[in-house]
Formats: structure tokens, C-alpha cells, sequence
């Protein structure tokens, strides 16, 4: 039988999915293939951007509105669209449909445990026999990515066409300190890489991690250090390809994100235009750290944060002495009953303990042709159940005393 958390010892987490943030994930994708859809049928807008729980996209004139709101409409079934002004700027504001939300909390709740299941398995599959790794900083770390809806990969266009190691402008690297204090640009994110360099990402995400087919470590072709090697599936790799020759001569960020904190895995210049959705992945990391993020990549992306609200770690010799303790009760239990009943019955008192012993072996038999759990109160249960079975014996039992007592024969006249 399988043991339980209590007798083979390990730690139990209680995760709480964050609804709105998975709301909050599905708008901005949702904003982003709005996006390409307006830029797809040349409709000229004036920015799209998320205000709460909805998506707010400007127009200069009516005639170009409502060409958007067929777009919408059309091809993006989940988003209920309202007509406002702001000004001289006329909106339209885009929420999800009631049905839309309900759908997106029920997929972002099954996709977190399909993604922890796969993770832990696994990750427990490359650290078995490996008593070096240290069992509670590695578990600390695996939640902490763990926790976030984004641990993918993110790459994200650079705000400004310059190499950040060097070059830069008077305007940029006022631009950057003032950022540091505080003050990021509307539509950036100020971000320190490991390198020690800081950088302004612009917010808005290219590609997330669920566009992934594959995640494999291995090493770069040309410099030989260790790499990340990426494989997009054909939706993606169309967006890498059209955001790369868009982009070429900028830098693009790729962001590991983890419980709301990202950090700047590798940040290089684009080149040139990349086809066939194979990316790679590189600078500045070990072999460990690799494979790693390409376990996280590969396993899948989380659909919203989760926050640890309750641990508990139950030590192997903790769950081994309970184990120790619950076979010891129930062996010492069964013997009692066999000694009683042999004792105080005789012969059926014997038959009655022959009885129990097979009623025992079933029991276990079937649970584990079940592979039922065993845990702390299961053995409890077990052997409250050889008191509970004996019961009907010693009533039979009586009663057969009863009657010989009346003058009752075993065999009727």
C-alpha cells in the first residue's frame, strides 16, 4: 500500500489560486491578440491599455471604431464591447463575458495542478538519489517559481534600439537612474540584470510560456557555455518570426517571473529575423540553472499566481515510529482478542480468532489491490475494525450458551 504523508514522511502545502490575477492574465492576452488583429486589418487605433478588469482601446473617428468593433466582435467572442468618449478620443471598452470568466477560473485551477504534478514528478524524477541537493532550500525554491503564473520565459522588446553594456546616451542613462530612484517611464519596467547592468523593458509581453512545445538544455553552438533551447509551436513561432524582423537591432528581454518579482534571464540584440520557432536561451548561467529552467519550461506555465497559505513537513523518522506504533497496536490488539477468545470460548473462541486473522488478510488484500493510502488513522480504523468484527462472534456466542443453559442440543430432537 501506498503510505500517507504521516507515516512516510515529506511536506504538505495548501495553495490558494489567485482568481483575479488569471482574469487579469487572460485580459492582457486577450489585449495582445486584439492587437494583432487591428495591425492585421490595418485599423489604426491610439493605444490599447488595461485599466482594471477591462481593456480600453482609443480611436480619432467613428468610422475607424466601428470597423474595431466588428474586428471584436467577430473574432473575439469572449469580450463584451461598450461605446465611450473620453474627450476627443472615442473608446471602446472590452470586459469578459460572465461564461468567459467562469471558464477561465475553472482552466486556470486544472492547469496549476497540471503543472505542479508535472514539476514535482519531474523534478523529483532528476533529484532522486541525490542527498547532496538539500531537501528544504530545493523545496523553497521549486515554490517560489512555483507560485507564479508567469515562470516562463518572457521576451519582451527593449525599450530603447542600444546595447545596454555599453554606449549609451546622455538621454538613456538619465533616463535609467531616474528609473532606479523611482520614477520608470509610463509603459516600462525598470529591471537589474545579473550582470549588475539595469535595463527598461516595456510591459507589454510578446510571447508567454504557453506557446511552448519544448525545453531542453544543452549549450551554446558558438561559445559553448550553457543554454536553454526553445521550441515554439506554430502559432508562436509566427509571432517570434514578425516580432524579430519588426525588431532587428533592438534588444529583446526574456523574463523569468516568479511570485510577481521577475528577473532578466538574458536580454540579447536581435540580428536578425528568426524562423522555425527554435530560440535559444543564453549567458550568464550553469549547467544546473539551465536544465532548471528548462524543467520549469517544460513542465508548463502556471495559469495564475498561488501563495503557500499552510506547511507542514513530517520528518521520515517521525512517520517511521508512527508506523511502528500503529502495527505495534494492532498486532498487540489481535493477540489480545485471540488470547480472550480461546481463553473464554474454547474451540469457538479459536474458530472465532481463525475468522478475524482471514477477515484481517482481506482487509488489507483489498486495499491494496486498490492502492488505497495508508495513513496514521488508517491503522487506527484497522484495528478498530478487529474490535467491531469480534463483536458479532461473541453475540453468536452467548447465545449459544444461552441455549445450551435452557437445555437446548446442538442437534434438534
Amino acid at each position: 500500500m501506498y503510505l500517507g504523508l504521516d507515516l512516510r514522511g515529506g511536506v504538505h502545502f495548501l495553495l490558494q489560486v489567485d482568481m483575479q490575477a488569471a482574469i487579469t492574465k487572460r485580459l492582457e492576452s486577450l489585449g495582445g491578440d486584439l492587437r494583432s488583429q487591428l495591425r492585421e486589418r490595418n485599423v489604426r487605433h491610439g493605444g490599447i491599455t488595461r485599466e482594471g478588469q477591462t481593456l480600453r482601446v482609443r480611436f480619432r473617428d467613428a468610422a475607424t471604431r466601428d470597423k474595431a468593433r466588428e474586428v471584436i466582435v467577430s473574432n473575439l467572442p469572449d469580450l463584451n464591447v461598450a461605446e465611450r468618449e473620453d474627450g476627443q478620443d472615442l473608446l471602446l471598452v472590452a470586459t469578459l463575458k460572465p461564461e468567459a470568466i467562469k471558464r477561465t477560473q475553472e482552466y486556470a485551477l486544472k492547469q496549476n495542478i497540471t503543472t505542479l504534478h508535472n514539476r514535482i514528478k519531474r523534478a523529483g524524477r532528476r533529484r532522486a538519489g541525490d542527498p547532496a541537493a538539500g531537501r528544504r532550500p530545493r523545496r523553497g525554491a521549486a515554490a517560489g517559481r512555483a507560485g507564479h503564473g508567469e515562470s516562463q520565459g518572457h521576451p519582451r522588446a527593449h525599450r530603447e534600439p542600444r546595447d545596454t553594456h555599453g554606449g549609451r546616451g546622455k538621454d538613456e542613462s538619465e533616463t535609467l537612474a531616474a528609473a532606479a530612484k523611482g520614477q520608470v517611464p509610463f509603459g516600462d519596467e525598470y529591471y537589474v540584470e545579473r550582470n549588475g547592468q539595469p535595463l527598461l523593458v516595456k510591459k507589454q509581453v510578446v510571447l508567454t510560456g504557453d506557446r511552448l512545445t519544448d525545453a531542453q538544455p544543452g549549450f551554446d553552438s558558438q561559445t559553448n557555455e550553457p543554454a536553454v533551447h526553445l521550441r515554439l509551436d506554430g502559432q508562436g513561432a509566427r509571432i517570434f518570426q514578425e516580432v524579430t524582423r519588426e525588431s532587428v537591432g533592438k534588444r529583446m528581454a526574456i523574463l523569468l517571473i516568479e511570485k510577481g518579482k521577475g528577473e532578466v534571464i538574458t536580454a540579447p540584440v536581435i540580428r536578425s529575423e528568426i524562423p522555425g520557432g527554435r530560440v535559444q536561451i543564453s549567458g550568464r548561467m550553469s549547467t544546473t540553472e539551465a536544465a532548471d529552467v528548462a524543467l520549469l519550461l517544460r513542465a508548463g506555465a502556471l495559469a495564475a499566481p498561488m501563495e503557500i497559505i499552510e506547511e507542514r513537513t513530517v520528518g521520515p523518522s517521525l512517520g517511521k515510529d508512527n508506523i511502528e506504533k500503529g502495527f505495534n497496536a494492532t498486532r498487540w490488539g489481535f493477540v489480545a482478542i485471540v488470547v480472550f477468545m480461546s481463553a473464554y470460548y474454547v474451540l469457538f473462541g479459536l474458530i472465532s480468532s481463525v475468522a478475524l486473522g482471514v477477515n484481517l488478510l482481506f482487509l488489507v488484500a483489498l486495499l491494496s489491490l486498490l492502492q488505497a493510502t495508508l495513513t496514521l488513522p488508517g491503522i487506527a480504523a484497522i484495528a478498530l475494525t478487529l474490535g467491531m468484527a469480534i463483536d458479532a462472534n461473541v453475540l453468536i456466542n452467548e447465545r449459544i450458551r444461552e441455549e445450551l443453559r435452557g437445555g437446548a442440543t446442538p442437534r434438534p430432537p
